[in-house]
């Protein structure tokens, strides 16, 4: 209308008729539309209006409230049952309405007015303060809805029950949750209550005992009873209290303390605790359960514990026992106290979780076992070189005068390969303590696990299939090689034998960047960027008790005979020497994976100098040249002199270092290179070549030692012109190295 009314204006101050006459034609159709849409609008009003009387006709005398209202929620009509349920008849929405019944009323009309525009219709069954009611709505048109509000009488099994009983009685859930409190509960505490803290001053209720119970009128006193209703519901009834009830005291009174306390009969029955013991001990706790079902670990019976204790024999106070929980380790310090209670001997047990302590202790005990085990393999690796660098020494001298057609030849190359094998295990020893010495170089894992895999196959024989995956972008790492070959075989031998039926070994290779450090097992691996090596079997698997004893050394589960237990124990020394990290998961059953962290090095070209060391120079029958040998142990300096002399060196001896600078006070005497020991009685090897060398300046030194490198490398490196053999070392071993140093 009002853009008919601007088109007339215009037709008024048109300048031409022929625009007159179109504005006025406009505007005449404009009024006439506006007319006819007010007229349809008037009908359709007519219409839904004739609709709602309709309805409302009929819920008028319906016994269920029932409600006519529009979209927005504004109540047009309500019926007679609904006047009289609902005392604010006065409010104009539905929402306001129910406010006083339900929780959220305006989310629940939102929720059916959404789903009966899909439907038509929709009902939801309501639980409120007065009980279970039935609310449902039918869509009249766009804009209108019926709601009807029924009442529903039936209640679940549990519910009927509870409320034909005359005893209070509460139904509660798993999270201690009222799910439903009978008339009776509800007339003693005087409200709906959510929840049981609500009800009691402490938890949880202490069955068979009489507590406090909170309701509107202050404290009552109730006997507590239980029972259980079902998926992890129970039934708990508020009891008179037995007239005449003694007061809460003794025992009782130390329920609530926040000390784990057990009462044990003299036989070791459970006969009372508190809510702190059981917390500790878990669920299972319960009275007439025997203390030894409860926990290990003493070495003896629980019987002859308590009975010692009764009798006034214990003389140690408390004991650290192991508790028989199945879902975590438990340790408790537990000490007993001898009590009278009605004339009878009794116990109670005070108990202290001692995990984290008796976690610390054997970490503690571990590190100083580990600790021992490495010194005493340093030490006895030394002594033991020495001794096999005389027997094999004296063997290759014995070899020198027989062929293979002799007799004795077979034997002395028995001989041969066993003092080989000792000097193998020498080396497991030295790797253990970590005092080996190490030759790192740069490798791409891809590269030595190419060279190892014919090796490897032959290893796990036909049974078994070697599966090997590589990362496409692998970077490289410094290690010995030879030394990560040893440790790589070492691995797939273990996962091997884990697998007598045959099964599938498989060696991955991954570069891993940790961009947190990464914490496990007691140790923490700093962020960076690794290559990681994971070597996993579909075998046995290691148990949950073995599994932290793996790497140690001499431990093993195999048979006397099949291993030494030092295979796992020398690939982790191996691994932490060479700045890396190892970690060990298993699952019974389902297989074993191990994996290798080595830090990501920048490639670097190897020296000439160390290309050139790599060439084995032609060995020369015989040489000239004067070579001072010092060494404290007679069968080694004798099986010395005699390699060296039999290759035509000039060899003179000296038992000690004092005794080498004795000889060398000859000024006559020209001294082409010293073959000394590092470690002797009195002066040490470093110390006395130092002081030779400020007189004889250009005298090459030949360092032997049953100890590793890195030992003196820092004093090595401060003399010139010096080299390292360690011990064991062959005859060929020690021409040779002398002969590279003259030449």
């Amino acid at each position: 209308m009002l853009l008919a009314f601007v088109l007339a204006v215009l037709a008024l101050i048109a300048p031409h008729r022929l625009i007159t006459i179109g504005l006025v034609s406009a505007s005449a159709t404009l009024c006439a539309l506006a007319l006819w849409f007010r007229h349809l609008n008037r009908l359709g009003a007519r219409q839904v209006y004739s609709k709602m009387d309709t309805v409302a006709g009929f819920i008028t005398h319906d016994v269920a409230p029932s409600f006519i209202t529009l979209a927005d929620g504004r109540i047009t009509s309500r019926n007679i049952a609904a006047e009289k349920q609902f005392k604010h008849a006065d409010k104009d929405t539905l929402s306001a309405v129910l406010n006083d019944s339900f929780a959220n009323p305006g989310g629940i009309l939102f929720r059916l007015q959404k789903r009966v525009q899909s439907s038509g219709s929709a009902q939801e069954d309501i639980s409120t303060r007065n009980g279970h009611v039935r609310l449902s709505v039918h869509q009249m048109d766009h804009e209108a809805f019926v709601w009807r509000i029924e009442n529903i009488p039936y209640k679940s099994a549990t519910a009927a029950a509870a409320d034909g009983q005359t005893l209070p009685m509460i139904i509660t859930g798993r999270n201690d949750t009222v799910l439903f409190m009978n008339n009776a509960a509800r007339q003693l505490i005087g409200a709906r209550c959510k929840s049981l803290d609500q009800i009691f001053t402490s938890l949880p209720p202490r069955v068979g005992e009489v507590m406090a119970v909170t309701t509107t009128d202050g404290q009552q006193d109730a006997l507590i009873a239980q029972m259980g209703a079902g998926v992890g519901r129970r039934a708990i009834y508020f009891l008179p209290p037995p007239e005449n009830a003694p007061p809460q005291h003794g025992w009782q009174a130390f329920h609530d303390l926040p000390v784990p306390l057990i009462k044990v009969a003299q036989d070791g029955a459970i006969l009372s605790f508190n809510k702190m013991a059981m917390s500790l001990i878990g669920v299972q706790l319960a009275k007439d359960m025997h203390l030894s079902d409860l926990m290990e670990g003493l070495g003896r019976s629980i019987t002859d514990w308590l009975g010692d204790t009764l009798s006034g024999r214990k003389v140690q106070k408390s004991e650290f026992l192991r508790l028989t929980r199945a879902d975590r380790e438990v340790f408790v310090q537990v000490t007993l106290n001898r009590i009278t209670e009605e004339g009878e001997p009794a116990l109670i047990a005070v108990l202290h979780d001692a995990t984290e302590l008796k976690s610390l202790e054997a970490q503690f005990v571990q590190s100083q076992k580990m600790q021992a085990i490495g010194q005493l393999a340093g030490g006895v690796a030394h002594d033991f070189n020495n001794l096999l660098t005389a027997i094999s020494g004296h063997c290759d001298l014995l070899l020198l005068r027989h062929d293979q057609g002799d007799p004795d030849y077979g034997d002395l190359v028995q001989i041969n390969q066993n003092a080989n094998r000792a000097a193998s295990l020498v080396g497991q020893l030295l790797a253990f303590s970590r005092k080996q010495t190490l030759r790192p170089e740069t490798l791409d894992m891809r590269d030595t696990l190419a060279d190892l895999t014919h090796l490897l196959n032959r290893l796990v024989g036909e049974k078994i299939t070697l599966t090997l995956s590589h990362d496409p972008v692998l970077k490289s790492i410094r290690a010995d090689k030879r030394q990560l070959e040893q440790v790589l075989m070492n691995l797939v031998v273990n996962a091997r034998d884990a697998m007598p039926a045959g099964g599938e070994i498989k060696i991955m290779t991954e570069c891993t960047s940790l961009k947190e450090p990464l914490t496990r097992d007691r140790v923490c691996v700093p962020a960076g960027e690794y290559v990681t090596v994971t070597v996993s079997d579909d075998g046995t698997g290691i148990p949950a008790d073995k599994l932290q004893k793996v790497f140690e050394p001499f431990f093993t589960t195999k048979r006397t005979g099949e291993g030494t237990g030092l295979g796992l124990s020398t690939a982790y020394g191996i691994i932490k020497q060479s700045g890396g990290f190892i970690f060990v998961d298993s699952t019974v059953g389902s297989g074993t994976a191990f994996t290798l962290y080595f830090p990501v090095m920048e490639a670097m070209e190897p020296t000439k100098a160390a290309s050139e060391r790599r060439v084995a120079q032609p060995r020369a029958k015989h040489e000239d040249g004067v070579i001072l040998l010092v060494e404290d142990e007679a069968p080694v300096r004798a099986f010395a002199s005699r390699a060296l002399r039999l290759r035509g060196y000039t060899v003179l001896e000296a038992d000690s270092a004092e005794a080498a600078l004795k000889t060398l006070e000859d000024n006559s005497l020209d001294i082409d290179v010293f073959v000394t020991d590092v470690v002797m009685p009195g002066m040490d090897g470093p110390s006395w070549v130092r002081e030779a060398l400020k007189d004889r300046p250009g005298v090459r030194v030949v360092f032997v030692s049953g100890y590793a490198e890195d030992s003196f490398d820092e004093a090595q490196t401060r003399i010139p012109n010096s080299v390292f053999l360690p011990k064991p070392f062959s005859l060929n071993d020690l021409t040779d190295t002398v002969h590279n140093q003259l030449h």
